[in-house]
């Protein structure tokens, strides 16, 4: 009786044990340098830039906000009138499917016309979903017929880059050892409707951590967003058993609006479900 109830509790909890022994079995990262962040609306940009030991440009930076896009037609918007007085144009990438290989509509190009103020300065492009089994998408642009070449090219120099098919995958490192402190918002579940969060947690990179079919009860769903819980019952990610043991449980509620995006405040009534005490979400 003792073996079976010991793998039963091995199965059900056997994520929360890994994690809550995550100190014996990972490091943690390099620490980041961390820059100081001044900041205030009533001081000038030129003593804020003397701060940080920075000098005024005299003419502004040519600046490219890239966003790959799903459904978050939501945070976009905030995002994007955040971003306007600053960003020379905006780059947006929407696939047909998800993370995951799930099937998913083009949700940008049916809400496109919310999005007129910077559409002189968007550029707008579709990307299909992952390569059939077998396909070289590599190969198929080695393909291309080459149509002629420039009259300054006196001769094409080649070159060949080898390729393991199925092995071969995009890689995201850390660029920097540097951070700016409290330079913005991260948000992975900011939703107006249930089924956007549920969408998300089949549909995104972590999608093993959704271990049981009731993580995804709309009823429960709702329940852990107002408890402050996590939505797939994981320990926190840390490094030391100080810190996962001090963060155990849901995150306390916060009543402070301050320093929220301007968009948002700006329009309360449209993104309430984002302002404190408003955690009951929309069917959908």
């Amino acid at each position: 009786m003792l073996i079976p109830t010991c793998l039963f509790v091995i199965y059900v909890h056997g994520q929360k044990i890994t994690y809550f022994l995550r100190p014996l079995w990972e490091s943690p990262p390099k620490p980041f340098h961390e820059i100081p962040h001044y900041y205030h609306e009533n001081v000038s940009m030129e003593n804020l830039c003397k701060l940080h030991g920075w000098g005024i440009r005299e003419y502004p930076r040519r600046v490219f906000d890239a966003v790959l896009f799903s459904n978050e037609v939501d945070i976009l918007k905030i995002r994007w009138k955040e971003l306007y007085p600053y960003v020379s144009e905006f780059v947006l990438l929407e696939s047909n499917s998800t993370f995951t290989g799930l099937p998913k509509p083009l949700v940008f190009s049916t809400v496109r016309d919310q999005f007129k103020f910077l559409e002189p300065r968007l550029t707008y492009g579709q990307v299909p979903g992952r390569f059939r089994k077998g396909e070289n998408p590599f190969i198929e642009e080695a393909s291309e017929t080459c149509i002629g070449l420039s009259p300054q090219t006196s001769r094409w120099r080649a070159s060949v880059h080898i390729y393991q098919a199925g092995k071969t995958r995009y890689a995201h490192y850390r660029q920097s050892d540097e951070i700016l402190a409290d330079a913005g918002w991260h948000c992975s579940f900011c939703f107006r409707h249930i089924s956007e969060f549920i969408f998300k947690m089949k549909a995104y990179s972590h999608v093993d951590r959704v271990r049981f079919s009731h993580f995804l009860n709309p009823k429960r769903v709702q329940r852990v967003i107002c408890k402050g819980a996590d939505l797939f019952d994981m320990l926190p990610e840390e490094y030391t058993f100080k810190e996962i043991i001090g963060k155990m449980g849901p995150i306390p509620h916060s009543y402070s609006a301050v320093h929220l995006p301007a968009y948002l405040l700006e329009n309360a009534d449209e993104f309430k479900f984002l302002l404190p005490g408003n955690c009951l979400r929309e069917s959908g």
